[in-house]
């Protein structure tokens, strides 16, 4: 039996405007076993984002979960209350903000802020005890602990990011969600900062779910990638499936227009047209105004998603192409 960390069941969430409601996330079911890195990919405004807040129930105020469950492990944090889901993050979920500078209080240096967190999660540890945690969170992360006193201004962004990483480790989750993690930092800083990461879980059996926009990041550091489209889950496999066979005309759209430095130089292709308007969505697929292969059912019904092959699943009329 699988040990599934976290379990999301048909979870819809709307951003209610002016306008009208935002359908950010529509009907995404997946699950995530312990010690497993799943990754989310996918253009900017497809969800990825909005399903990473609906995890921890950090929603503004203008979000609503329609419907769905979110299981961690075994228990459904959707009617909880603040009081109630506040005991579960940073405990049992934690997050690794796009924007370290944001996600540090600039009033307090940063062994401050992770022993907050610690005091309020792991009471039972005693001073000495947290401030040796500390120093091996830092020494984990790869941070000299002499630094721990001083202010995130004080810190390089790549610092900055290693120390939030090393807050979101503090009382030793079981599932960690990464969102775009290495976005602000240059491409040595960040290959640097995905192997540490990687190697952190692997050490701790814990369960990641990566979000990022950019296809090799993903492929990095994720056993199986889930293909976002318009709040959409259009595809899931492992990550050699989705790179080497993906079915769905997106995915192909997406790793068509990412360049690559090995094999034979091919030509980058640009997806036509831009996502829809979420306001209104299409109608069936919501791929379809885009999508080379689309029929007139396509337009019409919005297709199942299912299994094409072994733990390959996509929700497309014409998997692969097919007519």
């Amino acid at each position: 039996m699988t040990d599934n960390v976290l379990e999301v069941k048909n979870l819809t969430m709307h951003y209610m405007t002016r306008k009208g409601p935002v359908s950010a996330v529509d009907n995404i079911s997946f699950s995530v076993a312990r010690g497993e890195s799943l990754g989310l990919v996918g253009e900017s405004g497809c969800g990825k984002t909005s399903i990473a807040l609906s995890l921890l129930k950090l929603l503004p105020d203008n979000a609503d979960i329609k419907q769905g469950q979110i299981l961690i492990n075994s228990k459904n944090i959707v009617p909880l209350n603040y009081a109630e889901i506040c005991k579960f993050r940073w405990k049992q979920i934690s997050m690794i903000f796009q924007a370290a500078m944001n996600a540090l209080n600039p009033v307090y240096t940063v062994e401050e802020q992770i022993l907050e967190a610690m005091q309020e999660h792991l009471p039972h540890l005693s001073e000495a005890e947290m401030n040796q945690r500390v120093d091996e969170l830092f020494g984990l992360v790869g941070l000299d602990p002499k630094f721990k006193n001083q202010y995130p201004h004080q810190y390089s962004g790549g610092m900055r990011q290693r120390a939030v990483i090393a807050m979101a480790l503090s009382c030793e989750p079981d599932i960690i969600v990464a969102d775009e993690p290495t976005t602000a930092l240059d491409v040595i800083v960040q290959d640097a900062l995905l192997k540490r990461i990687r190697k952190i879980q692997e050490k701790l059996n814990m369960a990641m779910i990566y979000i990022s926009h950019n296809v090799a990041v993903i492929a990095e550091v994720s056993d199986r990638v889930g293909v976002m489209y318009a709040g959409n889950l259009v595809e899931m496999a492992s990550t050699e499936a989705i790179f080497h066979r993906p079915i769905h005309p997106y995915t192909r759209g997406l790793m068509s227009a990412f360049p690559s430095i090995v094999g034979e130089k091919t030509k980058l292709v640009t997806l036509p047209g831009e996502p829809p308007d979420l306001l209104n969505p299409p109608t069936g697929c919501r791929y379809h105004p885009r999508c080379p292969y689309a029929t007139a059912i396509c337009s019409q019904e919005a297709p199942e998603y299912r299994e094409h092959g072994a733990q390959h699943f996509a929700a497309c009329w014409h998997p692969g192409g097919e007519a």
